[in-house]
């Protein structure tokens, strides 16, 4: 889990920041800590790296904690947020940006510890997602809504379940091994990984999703891809059935 610390104040950047590397070692959570005096300087840091978890000082001269979580959520709402602050005064603001926790000064040990546990907690409810992250934005994306994706031009489309569709650039080697070492996914041509809940029938040379596309099978994966699919559904039905059982 990344994590940025930002205070003014530099015997609480400190502090913080120590109470942060004790939680490392006595939970042996992979933690990496960053530290910044100013918002601007998060701000330009975010641009390049992306962060879990931001600790942030409401009252900073120039841009304070709350002007800068907007301008943050304005572009990413995968970030999870925790102010420091020396009046619970602010607590409502807090919310308004989707802060999981607001810390009163001074921070202590117990409370810091609980709030970086509560966010481990939401960050691993969140791995169901792919993170989708643009040179302006990361965004979330559920596994279960992808109904397949294409690569063309060197940008990367996502097409949902829902008949929208979502793009970044890059190349499908960037997502290729968070979507494929899922059971569900399949990749079916040098351009297209496909989810199977959203397949309705496989045919030689293509397969039909439930929305009624028509995707190109590689003739050199068909017998695989078959396979994988009949696999897949064996499973579904499988898993069905079993928790039919449990529930009679």
């Amino acid at each position: 889990m990344r994590i940025a610390v930002c205070d003014d104040e530099k015997q609480v950047l400190e502090t913080v920041t120590n109470l942060l590397d004790l939680y490392r070692k006595q939970t042996g959570s992979e933690i990496f800590v960053s530290g910044f005096e100013n918002a601007m300087d998060l701000l330009q840091s975010m641009e390049q790296v992306t962060y879990d978890l931001l600790l942030l000082d409401v009252q900073m001269p120039g841009i304070d904690g709350i002007k800068a979580a907007r301008e943050i959520r304005l572009k990413n709402d995968y970030v999870k947020l925790v102010f420091l602050t020396s009046s619970p005064e602010y607590a409502v603001e807090s919310y308004s940006v989707q802060a999981t926790n607001y810390l009163l000064k001074p921070v202590s040990e117990e409370k810091l510890f609980s709030a970086v546990e509560h966010v481990e907690k939401l960050l691993k409810r969140q791995e169901d997602a792919l993170v989708l992250q643009t040179q302006g934005s990361v965004s979330r994306l559920p596994y279960c809504k992808i109904e397949y994706v294409e690569v063309m031009s060197k940008k990367i489309y996502f097409y949902l379940s829902d008949g929208s569709c979502k793009n970044v650039r890059g190349h499908l080697s960037d997502y290729e091994p968070a979507l494929l070492s899922r059971p569900e996914f399949c990749k079916i041509h040098r351009s297209y990984l496909v989810n199977f809940a959203s397949v309705s029938e496989v045919r030689q040379g293509e397969l039909l999703t439930v929305l009624g596309k028509r995707l190109p099978i590689a003739r050199s994966v068909y017998q695989k891809v078959r396979t994988a699919y009949t696999e897949y559904m064996f499973h579904v039905a499988e898993s069905m059935v079993c928790n039919g059982g449990r529930n009679r």
